[in-house]
């Protein structure tokens, strides 16, 4: 009796233990699912985020695309700002338009008609002449100049002396370098293809080829390359840098990059076969200021306790924002504290303050306390949503580059963001986008040396 009674407590706490062991499977994998249906969600809305921001940007009205912070405040004016600002910029136009290259056309009147209409006399007198103003554009033309050089002749020798003609920007070019700069800022500024400016040539009867047009270009930036070298050293030295990359396309099928470091005045671009390190590093290795830049880890080797700091570009942040709109309407909250940095930035570009003491006070007093509110957003914000879900994603991003979003606020030289940096690029893509893929990185390197030149004439008084 005892014996059975034995057996059937082992049994029963066998079939106890077995139970724990299910319940606990069955747990673990409740867990596993729950968290695999959180993942799912999160995956699901990151990707369904990525898809509406493509098709956004492939196919949207413009009205569903991110609308830039000076639209915003633009719809903000009364009618009264507007129209004194639209009053403004008419009166600016109307000067510039008084200040271009006038010709007098005078038109007499015709015999015929030198009667009155009323009442047939005519003894006219000449009065004030009604005027009317025009504008026209008058197409450039293709100049021959023969310089004719004196030669003098000594009576007692035969031997000459010869009026010096002027230098050439090329040895045995016929060409002058007012026709090879046109040729460098159509490319470049322009991003008018050679093909292209040959086709315009030929409408106005300008004899001149695509070949020796190619030929003029890169011995242009042949000529060009020590201002090119001096704008980098220009850049390089400046306290305040911003930089941003984009891809190249070759005929080799091969990714390669373009990048522009630019100043406050000053805009230069570099090629290079990757997108490593490298290219920051020959640019502003073992200089000392701030690197305004997105948070792309190559140029890291430029960012050190040796080197600069970074500042962290507003609008990136921003967009990220704008992205996490679709799944997440709250996110409108962020960009609308973000909007209030930008107002107090298009204010001082308004009152033509901006990088002086009175700017500064106005970052330090608006600007500053946008920020916190911001900050305050976050940090409420960023346990509430799947970290790789878009408003996730957004919050992250903000925070993990808090401390280089606020350099700005000390230092009134520093921008907001990194759009500056951005629109350089524009030209780059542009000029792509019109162009074949160039098959050699000495096509690009001309590109370079030859584009720079062009923005670098004005800007570099000194530079020699």
């Amino acid at each position: 009796m005892a014996a059975r009674r034995d057996a059937q407590e082992k049994l029963i706490a066998s079939q106890q233990a077995t139970i724990e062991r299910l319940t606990a499977a069955i747990n673990d994998l409740s867990s596993a699912f729950d968290a695999y249906r959180v993942a799912s969600q999160a995956r699901e809305a990151e990707l369904s985020a990525k898809l509406d921001a493509l098709l956004r940007k492939s196919f949207g009205r413009s009205s569903e695309k991110m609308p830039t912070p000076a639209g915003e405040l633009r719809k903000e004016r009364s009618s009264e700002v507007a129209a004194a600002l639209a009053k403004e910029k008419r009166k600016r136009n109307s000067e510039r338009k008084a200040q271009l290259e006038t010709d007098i056309v005078s038109h007499t009147v015709p015999d015929e008609r030198r009667v009155c209409s009323a009442c047939a006399c005519k003894d006219l007198t000449e009065a004030e002449p009604a005027e009317r103003v025009d504008y026209g554009y008058v197409p450039g033309y293709f100049r021959r100049r023969v310089h004719r050089q004196q030669v003098l002749v000594c009576t007692c020798c035969a031997a000459q002396v010869v009026a010096d003609a002027p230098t050439r920007p090329f040895e045995k070019s016929p060409y002058e370098a007012g026709l090879i700069a046109h040729v460098v800022v159509q490319k470049c500024a322009c991003s008018v293809p050679i093909y292209r400016l040959e086709k315009q040539f030929q409408w106005l009867g300008i004899p001149l080829s695509r070949s020796t047009m190619t030929d003029l270009f890169h011995a242009a930036a042949e000529k060009l390359k020590p201002l090119y070298l001096r704008l980098l050293q220009r850049v390089a030295q400046s306290d305040i840098v911003l930089a941003d990359e984009t891809t190249l396309a070759m005929q080799n099928k091969k990714r390669c990059y373009m990048w522009t470091f630019r100043t406050d005045k000053l805009i230069t671009y570099k090629f290079s076969a990757g997108r490593s390190g490298k290219t920051p590093r020959a640019v502003l290795g073992g200089t000392k200021g701030t690197l305004l830049v997105d948070a792309y880890t190559g140029y890291n080797p430029v960012l050190d306790v040796d080197g600069r700091q970074r500042a962290a570009c507003l609008a990136h942040v921003r967009r990220k924002f704008f992205d996490a709109l679709t799944t997440a309407p709250e996110a409108q909250e962020a960009l609308d504290i973000i909007l209030d940095v930008y107002r107090v930035e298009h204010r001082a570009t308004e009152q033509e303050i901006v990088r002086t003491d009175v700017h500064a006070r106005l970052r330090n007093k608006e600007s500053r306390a946008a920020m916190k509110r911001l900050r305050t957003w976050l940090d409420h914000h960023r346990d509430r949503y799947p970290p790789k879900g878009p408003l996730g994603k957004a919050t992250s991003y903000a925070l993990d580059n808090w401390d280089e979003l606020q350099i700005f606020l000390d230092d009134v030289n520093v921008p907001v963001d990194n759009n500056a940096s951005e629109r350089a690029l524009r030209v780059v893509a542009v000029h792509v986008s019109l162009c074949a893929p160039l098959s050699s990185a000495w096509n690009h390197e001309s590109a370079i040396v030859a584009g720079n030149a062009t923005r670098a004439t004005s800007a570099l008084p000194t530079a020699a």
